[in-house]
């Protein structure tokens, strides 16, 4: 006869090698997309989501939200069961907004959990060919020489193309104008017409214009060059400290069991390391970048703050 010791261990090994988390097949997950069909967002959720079907045995369905900064996709992922059936890419521009917003229907560092980063890569500062600035430092002397006088565009206020330049002026000490468009298209077009001189974007949105001359890059916003454009110099490099990154990561709800949450972090971790998803990031500029559920928190919690000080000090209102 087993002594209660032995019953009891022989339970703990029972419970030891049990499945961390067991899912029951055959509930869909709603993998969540904050922005229309199409873009990196959309891209990046449908190339992850056959690979994780197949490692959660459940199907993925991408379920595009487009809307208010990508905030609606947030707010039905907050609101949703917790069971770790909803998933949300997003992109920096959820910290970016939520800074923004004063009031949402959502808590946006409560109310949500990071699963992982998927990848982040760089943003590209480009002029107008009639600036004459070949570097980041001369764009800054021409800046001070004319206080007020060169213009920067951006695809809307609120954006990180709009926040990363105030953090470059008031890192540089310089003035240039703000002329917000709606959508990074008409911004470009602008810029290629010379109507504004100065945006931060991404690679992927200027290569082609970079390529044919019609835009000069000058620098990368990553604090060390990218493997994408080895020789561009980095923000960094004049001024020590600038770092605006674009990044894609993964949220579900802050109530999703932590063991849940450890599983797809996992399987996505091995999805973003497989060279077709590295294809996929490399279209846009990036690279596979996962992290743990509490760095991914960390780092949205992180750029939440970063960014309401950009706003108080810059004294910038929502649209």
């Amino acid at each position: 006869m087993k002594t209660i010791a032995q019953c009891f261990a022989l339970l703990l090994v029972t419970l030891l090698a049990a499945p961390v988390w067991s899912q029951p097949t055959g509930k869909n997950v709603r993998f969540l997309v904050g922005a229309p069909a199409g873009g990196s967002n959309d891209i990046f959720a449908r190339a992850m989501s056959q690979r994780l079907s197949e490692a959660l045995g459940q199907n993925v369905v991408v379920d595009n939200r487009p809307g208010a900064s990508q905030m609606i996709a947030a707010d039905l992922t907050a609101k949703a069961p917790p069971d770790g059936n909803t998933l949300y890419m997003t992109s920096t521009t959820y910290t970016t907004g939520a800074a923004l917003m004063a009031k949402l229907p959502f808590d946006p560092i409560n109310d949500l959990a990071g699963v992982t980063m998927v990848a982040r890569g760089p943003m590209v500062l480009v002029v107008h060919p009639s600036v004459p600035a070949k570097t980041v430092k001369e764009l800054i002397a021409i800046a001070r020489a004319r206080p007020g006088q060169l213009n920067y565009t951006s695809s809307g206020i609120g954006g990180i193309n709009h926040f990363g330049v105030e953090v470059f002026k008031s890192m540089a000490k310089i003035d240039m104008v703000h002329v917000p468009h709606k959508g990074m298209a008409p911004a470009i077009t602008d810029l290629m017409a010379g109507q504004v001189q100065v945006l931060l974007v991404s690679l992927a949105a200027v290569e082609s214009q970079m390529q044919s001359g019609r835009l000069r890059a000058i620098g990368v916003s990553s604090p060390k060059r990218s493997s994408f454009l080895p020789k561009l110099p980095a923000i960094a490099e004049t001024l020590p400290g600038y770092d605006n990154d674009l990044w894609w990561g993964v949220f579900t709800g802050v109530k999703v069991p932590k063991a849940r949450i450890d599983q797809l972090n996992a399987e996505m971790q091995k999805i973003v390391a497989t060279d077709e998803m590295k294809k996929r990031f490399g279209e846009f500029g990036a690279e596979a970048a996962p992290t743990t559920p509490d760095g991914f928190n960390t780092i949205v919690k992180n750029e939440i703050a970063k960014w309401s000080k950009v706003i108080r000090e810059a004294n910038i209102k929502a649209e």
